[in-house]
């Protein structure tokens, strides 16, 4: 299943380059455009790449939900469960392309962001730790954008249903400092998932005091986890029967 859904990813020419460039194009607009209007403290290259990284998650998170809501209108996964194929190989081969997908997407971003003056810090066991913290997130919204594709009946509405996936790196620490927001922004923005996760890979990357944010992240990413893959199990069973 998984082979299956990374040829298919293959194949899909379209998605597949918006989802290795936008994230890099994004990068590129708020360095160049934004960037020198903006103070962090630090380079600004240095404190965005966290959060485009996060939205490089948002997009295949998309790819997800619509590949699974292709799968169920064309009658693709009838036939798969005429051959006893189980509804967790089906959604997890979706899941796990979608967190290969990613990988080579942040394995881009990260050597663009080295090309144009990103120094992280050159410490082996916290790019372990950040890569892990990483894939952990990106499992998380993988299996809720496999629920958002088993809820939408046409692969236009699984598509809208992820907007809010790739909405939620904006009102977060990823662009700007939560403290130069307005007061009613600040609170959601301190605790929404996204929030900890970026201040985990920034600290991490960057050898800087992380504080509370890497267990509130890996908290908020095995909630997520556990609730879409207990949802999605819920609504394949509605679905298919």
């Amino acid at each position: 299943m998984v082979g299956r859904c990374v040829r298919l990813s293959r194949r899909n020419t379209d998605a597949l380059l918006t989802s290795l460039l936008l994230p890099v194009i994004l990068m590129l607009l708020f360095v160049y455009l934004f960037g020198g209007a903006i103070d962090t403290g630090s380079a600004y290259v240095t404190y965005v790449v966290p959060g485009v990284l996060l939205l490089c998650a948002g997009f295949g998170a998309a790819t997800t939900a619509v590949s699974v809501t292709t799968d169920l209108t064309n009658g693709v996964v009838e036939r798969l469960r005429t051959m006893d194929v189980g509804a967790t190989a089906i959604l997890a081969g979706h899941v796990v392309a979608s967190v290969v997908r990613n990988s080579v997407s942040t394995v881009l971003v990260l050597a663009v962001a080295v090309a144009i003056g990103f120094r992280p810090a050159l410490d082996p066991p916290r790019w372990l730790a950040a890569a892990g913290v990483l894939l952990l997130f990106l499992f998380a919204v993988s299996w809720l954008s496999a629920a958002f594709g088993l809820l939408a009946r046409t692969p236009e509405a699984a598509n809208g249903f992820t907007f809010l996936v790739m909405f939620l790196p904006y009102p977060s620490s990823a662009f700007v400092p939560v403290e130069t927001m307005p007061s009613w922004i600040r609170g959601f923005a301190d605790h929404q998932p996204v929030t900890p996760v970026i201040e985990t890979l920034r600290a991490l990357l960057l050898a800087t005091p992380a504080g509370s944010a890497p267990a509130r992240a890996v908290a908020w990413c095995l909630g997520i986890l556990v609730v879409a893959v207990a949802l999605s199990a819920v609504l394949f069973r509605r679905r298919v029967g």
